[in-house]
Parts: C-alpha cells; sequence; structure tokens
C-alpha cells in the first residue's frame, strides 16, 4: 500500500467497515504484526506511526486544533525485519473529541483498537500523572465493552486472566517530556517511570479507588508493558505545524535517537496477532474479525472474542474443507494413468492423496471441537474415491471392449462367411476363439474390468457357438452333450473367477478404508496434542502474571486485593492440571469420527474395531 485507507468510518459516531480495505486485507496470506495507536488529539499520533512505516507522509496529520484522523485508518506495509510477515500500522481519531456528542464513540474506537492489535501504543502528553490516568479510564470500560467468553448471564464479571491471554502488548509513549527521569534522587528507566506510575495509591476515599482502577486495569490486563519518553521534535513552533516537511537533521537529537528506539523496539518485540490456541491473524482472517466486531457494536451486543473466533473458525473450515478436496481431485487426476492395472494401484495412489489432503485441511483449519468440518472433510474424499473408481472402471471397460473387437474381428469374419458350418467346424470354432482370448490375456493395463467384459463377450458368442455345435456333423449326441457340458464348465468356472476378484477388491476397498479411519484419527490427535500444549503454555503465562500481580499488591501493602487473586489462581492451578494429564477426549474423537465412518463408509464397523486398536496405541 502507498498509503492508508480507512478501515472503519467513523460517520455521526455510526461505525461502518470499509470493504475496501477489506478487500485489501483478504489479499494478505502472511501473518500479521497489527500495531495500533491510540490517545487524545492533537499529541502526534499520525505522526509517530508514519516513522513506523519509514514514511514522513501517509497518515494524516493535523495542525489545527479539530480532530483529523476519523475512525480507524490501516496502512499495510512489508516488516522491515520479518520477511514472512506483514506489519498493519492502525491509527485512530483522538480521543476526548470536543465535537463528538456520544463519549461512548470514543470507548469502542479504544476497545477496537484493543481487540485488533498485537502492540497497543498509548499516546500522551507531559508526564504520567494523576490526570493522564485519568483520561485513559477508557482501559476500565474494557470489561463492560469486550467479553472474552459467551456467556449467557450478563452480570457475570469475567477474570482478567482470561483479557491476558488475547490482549496486545502495551507501550506508552510519552510526548514532549520535560522531566528527570529520576526516583528519590537516583536514576530511573522509561520503564521503571511506568511502573512506578501504575502503583496503586492508599484507597481512603472514594477519589482514591477511582484512580487505582486505570492502574489496576492496566496491570491486570497488560502484562508485557513498555514506556517511551519523547523530547519535543523541535522548539520552533512553525516548523511544528509542517512537522512531515521538516528534514531529519532539522530535529532535535534526542528526539531523532527516541524515535529510531521506539519503532527499532516495535520492529523487534512486536509479536504475530494471535488469537487463543494459537491461531495466527493473516489479512483475510483480520478483515473477518474487523466485520464481526463492529457488526456486534452497531447490533447493540458486546463483542466477544469466544463468537468472533467461532465465526471466524466456521469460514476458515469450510474453506479448509474446499482446499483439501481439491488437492485430492487434482492430485488423483494428476498421478492417476487410467485404467490402472489393478483396483489396489488406485487405492494406493487415493491412500497417499487422501493423506496429504487431510494435511491441508488440518493445517487450515481451527477449533474444529465437534470435527464437523472434518467429518465433510471424509464424506466428501469418499465421494471423489468412488468417482475415481467409477472414471477407472469407465476407461477399463473401453479398452477391453475396443481391444476385444479388433481381436475378435477374423473370427467374426470366420462365423459370416461360414467357415465354420463343416464337419469338424465346432473344435475349429474352438481354437479360433481360444487363440482370441490368449491374445486378450497378453494385452497389458485391461484395468479392473478385463474378466467381466472378457464374460460378456463370450456370452454374446453362446448362441453362435451353440449353433455351430449342434450342426457339427462330425459330431455324434453324445460328443455334442460332453461339449455342451464342458462349454458350462468353463462358464462357471470364470464365474468363480469374476466372484474371487470382486472379494478381494471388496477387501482392498475395505483395508483402503481402515487406513483412512487410521489416518484421519492420528492426525487429529497430532494437532489436539499441539493445541493442548499451546492452551498449557497460555494457562502457564496467565499464572505467572496472576503471581507476579498477587505479589506486586502484597508488597505495596493491598493484602486485602492480593488475598481475593488467591481463588482465581487456586482455579487456574486445577485447569492447569486437568491440561497437562492426557487429554480425556480421545473416545470422544473416536465416537464422532467413527460415527461419520458409519455413516459414510460401508462396513464401518470393522473399521472402528480396527480404530479401537489405533486409539490405545495413541493414549499409552
Amino acid at each position: 500500500m502507498e498509503a492508508p485507507i480507512c478501515l472503519v468510518q467513523n460517520w455521526k459516531e455510526q461505525l461502518t467497515v470499509n470493504l475496501e480495505a477489506i478487500g485489501i486485507l483478504e489479499q494478505i496470506a502472511q501473518p500479521l504484526v497489527v500495531v495500533a495507536i491510540v490517545g487524545l488529539y492533537r499529541t502526534g499520533k499520525s505522526y509517530l506511526m508514519n516513522r513506523l512505516a519509514g514514511r514522513n507522509h501517509g497518515f494524516s496529520l493535523g495542525s489545527t486544533v479539530q480532530s483529523e484522523t476519523k475512525g480507524i485508518w490501516m496502512w499495510c506495509v512489508p516488516h522491515p525485519t520479518k520477511p514472512t510477515h506483514t506489519l498493519v500500522l492502525l491509527d485512530t481519531e483522538g480521543l476526548g473529541d470536543v465535537e463528538k456528542g456520544d463519549p461512548k464513540n470514543d470507548s469502542w474506537i479504544f476497545a477496537l483498537a484493543v481487540l485488533l492489535s498485537s502492540t497497543f501504543v498509548y499516546n500522551s502528553m507531559s508526564t504520567i500523572n494523576h490526570q493522564a490516568l485519568e483520561q485513559l479510564h477508557y482501559v476500565t470500560e474494557l470489561t463492560q465493552l469486550i467479553r472474552a467468553k459467551s456467556d449467557p448471564r450478563e452480570d457475570k464479571v469475567e477474570d482478567s486472566s482470561e483479557f491476558v491471554g488475547f490482549f496486545p502488548d502495551f507501550i506508552w509513549a510519552v510526548r514532549d517530556f520535560v522531566l528527570e527521569l529520576k526516583l528519590d534522587g537516583r536514576p530511573i528507566t522509561e520503564d521503571e517511570y511506568l511502573e512506578n506510575a501504575l502503583k496503586l495509591i492508599p484507597e481512603n476515599n472514594p477519589k482514591g479507588q477511582k484512580s487505582n482502577m486505570t492502574r489496576e486495569c492496566i496491570r491486570y490486563f497488560f502484562p508485557v508493558r513498555k514506556c517511551f519518553v519523547f523530547d519535543r521534535p523541535t522548539n520552533d513552533k512553525s516548523l511544528l505545524f509542517q512537522i512531515e516537511n521538516v528534514p531529519e537533521n532539522q530535529l532535535e537529537w534526542n528526539f531523532q535517537v527516541e524515535s529510531e528506539n521506539f519503532c527499532s523496539y516495535i520492529f523487534a518485540n512486536g509479536k504475530t496477532k494471535t488469537l487463543r490456541g494459537g491461531v495466527i491473524v493473516t489479512g483475510n482472517r483480520l478483515g473477518t474479525l474487523v466485520q464481526t466486531y463492529v457488526d456486534a457494536i452497531n447490533s447493540g451486543t458486546v463483542p466477544c472474542l469466544e463468537n468472533a473466533v467461532t465465526a471466524l473458525a466456521q469460514r476458515e473450515n469450510s474453506a479448509a474443507v474446499q482446499k483439501a478436496a481439491e488437492h485430492y481431485a487434482e492430485q488423483m487426476a494428476q498421478r492417476l494413468r487410467l485404467p490402472t492395472d489393478t483396483l489396489q494401484e488406485l487405492l494406493e495412489v487415493h491412500s497417499a492423496c487422501e493423506k496429504e489432503a487431510i494435511a491441508v485441511f488440518m493445517e487450515h483449519s481451527f477449533k474444529d471441537d465437534e470435527q464437523e468440518f472434518q467429518k465433510r472433510l471424509v464424506a466428501t474424499i469418499e465421494k471423489w474415491k468412488e468417482e475415481f473408481m467409477l472414471r477407472n472402471e469407465a476407461a477399463s471397460i473401453r479398452h477391453c471392449q475396443a481391444e476385444l473387437e479388433k481381436l475378435s474381428e477374423s473370427l467374426k469374419e470366420s462365423i459370416s462367411c461360414g467357415a465354420f458350418s463343416v464337419p469338424g467346424g465346432h473344435s475349429l470354432y474352438l481354437e479360433a476363439r481360444k487363440k482370441v482370448e490368449l491374445s486378450y490375456e497378453q494385452v497389458p493395463r485391461k484395468g479392473v474390468k478385463a474378466k467381466e467384459v472378457l464374460k460378456s463377450f463370450l456370452q454374446s458368442q453362446a448362441t453362435v457357438e451353440n449353433s455351430i455345435l449342434q450342426s457339427d456333423k462330425a459330431l455324434t449326441d453324445g460328443e455334442r452333450a460332453v461339449a455342451a457340458e464342458r462349454t458350462k464348465k468353463e462358464v462357471a468356472e470364470k464365474e468363480r473367477e469374476l466372484l474371487k476378484q470382486r472379494q478381494k477388491e471388496q477387501e482392498q476397498v475395505m483395508e483402503a478404508q481402515e487406513r483412512s479411519f487410521q489416518e484421519n484419527i492420528a492426525k487429529l490427535q497430532e494437532k489436539m496434542e499441539r493445541e493442548r500444549v499451546m492452551l498449557l503454555r497460555e494457562q502457564e503465562k496467565m499464572m505467572e502474571h496472576k503471581l507476579k500481580v498477587q505479589k506486586e499488591l502484597l508488597v505495596e501493602g493491598f493484602r486485602k486485593k492480593s488475598d481475593m487473586l488467591k481463588n482465581e489462581i487456586s482455579q487456574l492451578r486445577e485447569e492447569i492440571e486437568r491440561t497437562r494429564k492426557k487429554p480425556s477426549l480421545f473416545a470422544h474423537i473416536l465416537d464422532t469420527v467413527g460415527n461419520a465412518f458409519i455413516m459414510i463408509l460401508p462396513g464401518a464397523g470393522k473399521i472402528c474395531g480396527a480404530g479401537m486398536k489405533v486409539l490405545s496405541s495413541l493414549m499409552k
């Protein structure tokens, strides 16, 4: 993108999604690092975002008291240090605009910036003091504006750890900072300055309790916090009004260094936007989230991350089924040379292509808790397999019939000219027909219908043969009876061979279905194990954060607040313990996937029995 585009329009305090911007996001298949900036209007937010984009111009800069940016603007640029990622910059309209009639509108802009970003920058002026913290009151409203989980109880207050699981990293950028970074006479870092400002103050009155709310929310919701302080970019007021046109060397040296440090930190430490369960957000996924959240806001409901992820999973999983099925069909068409010599040859290609298709599905799907979409894939691949088997049979029939037509030409000519209507003609006919059969046996890659086509050919010759037999003057009645009996035995033998072939092919189909069942179960087990490890990592991260907050509260003298966390920590420990154990969902997996096979595949009872053995080995 050469320039930013409006992502969420805010017209007359009504939020709408810009479909052109969504179209741009849908073209980005790379993982995203999403940086959003919020703050009061006229505090230089857009300038910092342009610096992150490596440009002087881009996001609109205002030099008047009127707010310039409306809604949320987006700029997608190549990530400077991560070539496989895209950097998405979100610049929001200034908070606290006096021209607005509904202050709730600011709260929604703030909440959207939190929901969409992986790094959240709060931009303020001068210093982090009581007034600055009061201006950041939006953070205290997040529990009313956002839900982590879908819950019918409207009055339920969510555990802060649920937000920790998906909230972005927090950066406080303090502009035009004029104080010395000292505490009790000793130098401190910018991060120490922020953490000291976030320490709770004695709650002797309601005012003190209210002042602590912002501090508590920042500490609870954002475990990763960073602070940058910036000198004024220039002391020349006239240059400030056109700062995007000011050459780098005319800016204050300290401001240049601080800006470079800010950008370098975000480039090096800005994390990939990830949802619960380790779901990496790409461009099209971010577009879906934006639409889902804005739709929820406009409908008067509270945006719920769990619902948004579920909606995203429905869309992604449907696409994953289609992508996997298309891969299967394309690979089968490329690798199969019809007709195959045997059914086993086709089934081996099927197994290889199905394995790849399942891997494609597993890579692109998530949150398929009831294996609904995996079942759909099983059914789709089974239909495709049957289609290829039918194509293979049709190709075999065409090939065999064409070959028999060529090989039997001389036989048919001899019949037409009466060559066998002579004494000893039946013997001559049998000899000529045997020659056709032997030549047919030598034809390569006749396919699975070779015996059936030959059987049909011989049946078509039965009337002719009987006529020749009955008119053969060289044979006695007894010899005709013996010849007729011999013919019956040959037909019966060929029928037995054909039945034997069909039985063998049915066994091969069953074996292929068993391999399919095993592959589905194994891949699902692998994915569940990865998800379990990811969940455990998230829970341990929550636990680490809770213990840290609890300790800090105790050190600061807020024993009651510290004790209130004990119950949350105890519950989280129980969840971690349950997650650490081997998942108890394997029986459920077998039940759901097994039921799918029973409905989709013939003879699935045997397969499920085999599946139990597979399951037992996986659970060891």
